[in-house]
């Protein structure tokens, strides 16, 4: 059986006002299976050739905390204990900072957690 989901990219955009960004995460929401998840790694050669001086320890924190939000639960903060797609829509909400998920695409899938894999493969590292 197929089910539908909604997934984003999550960017690392170090210098907003040049608007180069490289793809550091994919969050992957299934409704129908109450799946979310966030897969997130920084490549720090990359970072470091759009900006030398990229504070690389915050980066890679707030990047965790996408998977802990997407995780939910206590240890994950408030917005960790909200439903699925109340979090969901928190982490892909267009924002103006350093991390941000782009645009929300959607997809079918068998099996969302492989589906989540596969496109971090493909699109992150």
């Amino acid at each position: 059986m197929l089910h539908s989901y909604d997934y984003a990219v999550i960017r690392v955009t170090p210098q907003l006002e040049r608007g180069e960004c490289i793809n550091a995460g994919v969050v992957l929401y299934c409704r129908t299976m109450r799946y979310l998840v966030a897969h997130t790694s920084l490549d720090e050669q990359r970072l470091s050739v759009l900006d030398p001086a990229a504070d690389v320890a915050t980066i890679r924190t707030q990047l965790a905390l996408f998977a802990a939000i997407a995780a939910g639960g206590a240890d994950s903060g408030p917005i960790g204990l909200l439903p699925h797609a109340e979090r969901f829509h928190w982490l892909v909400a267009p924002r103006s900072t350093i991390l941000a998920a782009g645009p929300v695409h959607c997809g079918l899938c068998a099996d969302p957690s492989a589906q989540a894999l596969q496109l971090y493969r493909r699109l992150v590292i």
